[in-house]
């Protein structure tokens, strides 16, 4: 019995091979968006995150203005000046007693200037950084030093040279000894850095580096820090070092509110900033599935109205079955097989021409250098094929109870 079902199922089928294709058309190209949407989405996904992680696990960054709430950032990632953030501030940090878990701090304040040595000019990123730089972000020096303490105490006029800058402006030619002019004022080049590329979408060799004082005194104007960045002993030890600098930095700016409700800075880790972009990335991921799956309504109707189409065409047929003792559970058993078919084979091809459209997209992305995984989960798969398959059974069932009360004597007497 069920061989026989079977066997019209695939006759139906292939008796109208056109329109059996054009009616699954829609659930292949359903199936198949949403496993490209997936693929896509989780290697945006992995990149992104990858970018985070490489900042350190262990990083805790704190900016100048407070959060409106806890869901929102300070004004200051909008690119407004905040000034709340100084040295003074750094310098309460960096003492052991304060926030015993801070192994090293920096600050920093950025400006855009135009580089020029001879005749040569460049416009780069000019960060004003403070002694711990290094061994915060990591990074060599691959000619030269970088600043001294003392140099970073004094605000003195050197300069260490991100590797493009130097390769722009000065060549193959030796950079470190000369003197490089940033606005109206001469640096001493004492270092070169080594080549880093962009991390955590920032571009390490694009930019000079001077003591945060220099470029407070002699480039910025201001006595304000734009950023303040502290590495932690140990990443175990990460949320404790979060309170112990928010309850230092209240204290020195005698904000007596411990809600945070007042602050004027906001603390930030990397694990809030990886769990955000998560949040982020997978809402506009689910986002994207459920437009794609639209497709697979469309495709489900498509179905629906085949088969309705089917049932009108078979009308003698289905009396002439009922005629001779086929029950209504086995004329909707015989319908719904063919659209269960019909979805399932849909579903099948989409999930084959997704992968290989998310594979071909994979490496095209690599092929234009970018550090981009092919990924395509099981979930997914299992998802797509699923969710076609119950396509099938939704829209296809009510043709198929149509075609079980269909009276004998009328549908034998249909033309």
């Amino acid at each position: 019995m069920k061989y026989s079902a079977l066997h019209n199922t695939f006759r139906s089928l292939l008796a109208n091979k056109t329109r059996s294709f054009l009616t699954v058309l829609g659930i292949i190209i359903g199936v198949s968006a949403v496993i490209i949407i997936m693929s896509i989405g989780a290697g945006a996904q992995e990149v992104i995150l990858s970018q985070v992680k490489t900042l350190g696990t262990d990083i805790v960054s704190v900016l100048p203005g407070g959060r409106q709430d806890d869901n929102s950032p300070p004004a200051s990632v909008m690119g407004i000046v905040i000034t709340t953030l100084n040295l003074d501030d750094l310098k309460a940090l960096k003492k052991s007693s304060n926030v015993p878990d801070l192994k090293a701090a920096y600050g920093l304040l950025r400006s855009n200037s135009s580089l020029s040595w001879e005749s040569q000019v460049y416009d780069a990123t000019v960060s004003g950084v403070s002694l711990d730089y290094l061994e915060v972000e990591g990074g060599e020096v691959l000619k030269g030093r970088f600043f001294s303490a003392s140099e970073d105490s004094a605000g003195a006029k050197v300069v260490v040279l991100g590797s493009t800058v130097k390769k722009e402006i000065f060549g193959d030619s030796e950079a470190v000894g000369k003197r490089l002019r940033i606005k109206k004022h001469s640096f001493d080049i004492i270092g070169v850095m080594k080549e880093r590329g962009t991390v955590g979408f920032q571009d390490y060799d694009d930019q000079v580096f001077v003591p945060v004082k220099a470029l407070q005194t002699f480039i910025a104007g201001a006595k304000h820090l734009s950023l303040i960045r502290a590495k932690v002993v140990d990443s175990n030890y990460l949320d404790r070092a979060v309170i112990d600098i928010e309850t230092t930095l209240r204290e020195k700016h005698d904000i007596y509110d411990s809600t945070g409700k007042n602050d004027d800075f906001t603390v930030g880790s990397a694990q809030e900033a990886l769990s955000a972009l998560t949040s982020i990335t997978d809402a506009l991921t689910y986002f994207l599935i459920a437009m794609a799956s639209l497709s697979l309504l469309v495709g489900g109707v498509g179905i629906m109205n085949i088969m309705l189409v089917s049932v009108k065409e078979r009308t003698r047929e289905i009396g002439l079955r009922k005629a001779i003792g086929a029950s209504r559970s086995r004329i909707i058993r015989q319908f719904l097989s063919e659209s269960l078919f019909l979805t399932l084979i849909g579903g099948l091809i989409g999930l084959v021409l997704g992968i290989l459209f998310s594979w071909l997209v994979a490496q095209v992305i690599i092929y234009l250098n970018f550090d981009w995984h092919f990924i395509v989960t099981w979930q997914s798969m299992v998802l797509a094929v699923s969710v076609s398959t119950l396509i099938g059974l939704v829209f296809g069932l009510y043709p198929a109870i149509k075609a079980s009360k269909l009276d004998p004597i009328e549908a034998l007497r249909y033309e």
